[in-house]
């Protein structure tokens, strides 16, 4: 799912609880920034496809791990407060989020499959939002155009570092200790002509 900056809904500025309740009523999925909110719009075949080969190859992947993978209906808060995102895919091992209902607050692992009209915004000012909660260990970007993951890892110091693969690589995710070969997200994707 894709939200875009052209497709904001045009309401009073709003608290993150007005937020919370006001979304819970509508028909379409909303992310919240900074009191404004944006509509979701659908993804295409290939990047729907890109999310689901990955979601459920975690779920296995995690199944008695004590962690859970989670796909675009559901939502992340940075913070109580916001801002509020539905990511492609993401896990949360933390035992906080067992009972969440409304957001998932302490993901480990956020996974964005690029789209043409949001790439920009997540790999900046999105990532710059993630990078607030204080459990997230990955960010993966996933191009939905050609065979191309980006992850980016947090590491020792507390800087983001850059792992890029490319077709015929192994790609690990650290987060979650998984090892799958790169063409496993790809699986069933026809790319554009």
């Amino acid at each position: 799912m894709v939200a875009s900056s052209d497709k904001r809904y045009m309401t009073p500025h709003m608290t993150p609880q007005e937020y919370l309740e006001w979304e819970e009523r509508q028909d379409t999925k909303y992310e919240y920034v900074n009191g404004e909110v944006y509509a979701m719009t659908g993804g295409t075949i290939p990047h729907t496809t890109i999310a689901l080969n990955l979601a459920s190859a975690l779920k296995s992947h995690l199944r008695g791990r004590g962690c859970r993978a989670f796909m675009a209906d559901a939502k992340v808060g940075v913070s109580e407060n916001g801002p509020f995102h539905y990511p492609d895919v993401m896990v949360s091992c933390d035992e906080r989020d067992r009972q969440a209902i409304k957001f998932i607050q302490y993901p480990c692992l956020i996974v964005e499959v690029l789209s043409p009209s949001t790439e920009a915004y997540d790999r900046g000012g999105k990532f710059y939002q993630y990078r607030r909660i204080q459990t997230l260990k990955e960010y993966v970007l996933i191009d939905a155009e050609k065979i191309s993951v980006e992850c980016f890892r947090l590491n020792n110091t507390g800087f983001w570092e850059l792992h890029p693969y490319e077709e015929g690589d192994e790609v690990h995710l650290t987060s979650v200790d998984f090892h799958f070969p790169i063409s496993l997200v790809y699986e069933d994707v026809q790319f554009p002509r």
